[in-house]
């Protein structure tokens, strides 16, 4: 019991370092100058805008093997991106398997999609 331990929280670990997560999503910036015309006069203005970038760079088929072998432990929760159902998964063992069940459904019909976007590789 002692040495399965070790090895999960060894895995946890490792697995923390090497996944790549932002608190923020991926926008693209925009400025350009426009022209306003206010009666007789004509006035230059600077808009910017930002548009998100719809792909996360996700792999669903990534999600859907983490889900299978090491979704007791929540690893496909923190490759999504959902970092506290992930910690939650972790100390509920996947809900006892019946969460990590419903989370592989998910994943395969496409409901339960990356926190910050869509699947960039899908089935």
């Amino acid at each position: 019991m002692k040495k399965s331990l070790t090895i999960y929280s060894l895995l946890f670990a490792l697995l923390g370092f090497s996944l790549n997560m932002s608190a923020s999503f991926p926008v693209k910036k925009k400025t350009e100058t426009v022209e306003v015309i206010k009666e007789n006069t004509v006035e230059k203005k600077e808009l910017t805008t930002f548009t998100t970038v719809a792909a996360s760079g996700k792999s669903q088929i990534a999600a859907a093997i983490l889900c299978w072998f090491l979704g007791v432990i929540g690893v496909h929760r923190f490759y999504l991106g959902y970092v506290w159902q992930g910690v939650v998964q972790i100390l509920t063992l996947g809900g006892l398997g019946i969460w990590t069940l419903i989370d592989f459904i998910r994943i395969i019909t496409g409901s339960l999609e990356p926190k910050n976007g869509r699947y960039s590789q899908t089935f």
